[in-house]
């Protein structure tokens, strides 16, 4: 891993949070969209390297499910050089100060995506596409949104997961984020910064404890397929 934790830094950089072509809105909460964030040349590396995971949803990030460059961007993206320059884009001081949870979606079902603010044990939170392209639909596009109930009361134009997009919003009782109802691949890196170390150990055991149950019901869906066809 270590070619690729030096070459990280070169791949994610802190200047592009303060592009020109970076998004960034205080209203009506604080967030940030970043496009073209990572180099086109990376990207084979980085689809091999994404964990085969077999449930769908965000599950906790394990570094030994993913191969070395995804590992590698991983620790760039939860450096206190890169979580202080994206904290100065959301309005918060300091964001490297605050404990990191990571988490990866590799599938979605049509569960996924209700409207929601997050809970308020999460100060601001930064997701990560790496999907090599995206087919002209809005299901699975996340939307920064007024409403807590109309998908369409979007804030800016709804946001694509192709790869090396960056969007990243501070947590608010009005932070109304969501997308379409999707089901298939849409492949995320999700680093959640949080109020407590309490806290990042609570998501930590209960993230585990879905992982676990996830994994039973996949084993338990193919034992029923295998004795179906017996």
């Amino acid at each position: 891993m270590s070619t690729f934790a030096a070459e990280a830094r070169s791949w994610l950089q802190t200047a592009v949070l303060s592009s020109e072509e970076t998004l960034v809105k205080s209203e009506p909460f604080n967030f940030m969209v970043s496009r073209g964030t990572l180099p086109r040349d990376v990207m084979p590396s980085l689809l091999a390297d994404f964990p085969k995971l077999k449930g769908a949803g965000y599950l906790p990030y394990e570094s030994r499910e993913c191969g070395d460059s995804v590992n590698a961007l991983i620790a760039r993206m939860t450096e206190p050089e890169f979580a202080d320059a994206l904290g100065d884009r959301l309005g918060i001081d300091r964001l490297s100060q605050y404990p990191t949870y990571v988490s990866i979606s590799r599938r979605l079902k049509k569960r996924h995506g209700n409207i929601h603010t997050d809970g308020k044990s999460k100060i601001a939170t930064a997701l990560l596409y790496l999907n090599d392209d995206w087919e002209q639909t809005s299901d699975g596009c996340l939307r920064f949104l007024h409403s807590i109930s109309d998908y369409e009361a979007t804030v800016i134009p709804e946001i694509q997961p192709v790869y090396g997009t960056l969007a990243a919003f501070k947590r608010a009782d009005n932070s109304y984020h969501g997308h379409l109802p999707f089901e298939g691949e849409r492949r995320v890196i999700q680093i959640a910064w949080l109020v407590s170390a309490k806290d990042k150990d609570r998501k930590a055991k209960r993230g585990r404890l879905a992982h676990k149950l996830k994994q039973f019901q996949n084993w338990l869906g193919e034992k029923f397929r295998r004795t179906a066809k017996a």
